[in-house]
């Protein structure tokens, strides 16, 4: 099975300037754990997790002082629609990191986390 066929294509994209409490309600009402952050005028593209979010809150900082830019994962690593989900998994546990991004011609098209190949592997291991 490959990217295409897990990944959520609702990609949530907000910008640098988005503060933390923004950037979590828009997150809550996709019902997504992640978001594509785009900077066109610095890093290109980002993302924050509800991680950056949760670890930002554990360190007393105000979520609506604080920005997603700030926050932001820049150094991110990319799933191409056509990598397998084993590919996917792959990256992830060698990077330590739940989500990733997928870029088809440079653009994001969708996001595959830890549970959405989770739910394509459970079925195919137990037969259903």
């Amino acid at each position: 099975m490959l990217v295409r066929d897990a990944m959520s294509t609702v990609v949530l994209t907000i910008g640098p300037t988005h503060t933390l409490r923004q950037a979590a309600r828009l997150m809550s009402a996709r019902r997504v754990g992640a978001a594509v952050v785009l900077d066109p005028d610095g890093c290109g593209i980002g993302i924050l997790t509800e991680r950056d979010i949760l670890n930002s809150l554990g360190r007393n900082e105000s979520p609506d002082r604080e920005t997603a830019g700030a926050h932001t994962t820049t150094d991110v690593v990319f799933a191409a629609p056509t990598w397998t989900l084993r590919d996917a998994a792959e990256a992830m546990a060698h990077g330590g990191f739940r989500h990733l991004i997928v870029l088809d011609a440079r653009e994001p098209v969708g996001v595959v986390s830890v549970r959405d190949i989770i739910r394509c592997w459970v079925p195919a291991r137990l037969g259903v």
